[in-house]
């Protein structure tokens, strides 16, 4: 007999502590920033909140467990495991998690209210953004009339141009045009460290 061991099984085995090893989250799901902001697999009664998907700041630490005020008011408490995807402007892992930081977080819910994390995503940003001017290694950005200074941090930020590959070239950036902009946000400040910013050549 085969036995298969589906995303959900695993994660809630390793929130137990029934698992003798786990492989990592990035084998069983992207740990690419844009999959925070992808549609859901699982949609939730209409005007419910999804019990898999948690959001806010966070508010303390406790070794793995992360609680969060999320910005409906609700407090999550968020199990990491040894398989848990961390992504703060890169993968990473949970010492870089601070409290302060903002959050999304995707996973299972378990019977005591936890949810056991598979991927989360720290201070991750998706903004529509006007580029005003270009300085070293600096972006002057306007988000719906909010001026953003997106960091262009070397080995890190890429440019996608026309829809073709990542590259780490960010010249062909033009002042004037429009982009999109995934990267870090840090906190309480108008800043950004930028991951990837998508352009027309």
């Amino acid at each position: 007999m085969t036995n298969t061991l589906d995303r959900r099984t695993l994660l809630t085995a390793a929130a137990l502590g029934t698992t003798a090893s786990l492989v990592g989250a990035t084998a069983m799901g992207s740990l690419a920033p844009e999959t925070a902001f992808a549609a859901r697999s699982q949609s939730p009664e209409p005007g419910a909140p999804d019990p898999n998907f948690a959001e806010g700041r966070v508010t303390a630490r406790d070794g793995s467990l992360i609680l969060v005020s999320g910005s409906d008011g609700r407090l999550h408490r968020i199990r990491l495991t040894g398989g848990t995807s961390i992504w703060k402007l890169r993968p990473t892992t949970l010492d870089q998690v601070k409290v302060g930081d903002g959050l999304y977080a995707r996973g299972v819910l378990m019977p005591d209210g936890t949810l056991a994390a598979e991927s989360v995503w720290v201070n991750i940003v998706n903004l529509k953004v006007h580029v005003t001017a270009i300085g070293r290694n600096v972006l002057h950005l306007d988000h719906n009339g909010q001026k953003i200074v997106g960091h262009v941090v070397p080995g890190t930020s890429a440019a996608v141009y026309n829809g073709t590959a990542a590259v780490s070239d960010l010249s062909m950036l033009k002042v004037g045009k429009h982009a999109q902009v995934i990267g870090a946000w840090r906190p309480d400040t108008n800043e950004i460290d930028v991951a990837t910013i998508y352009a027309a050549a």
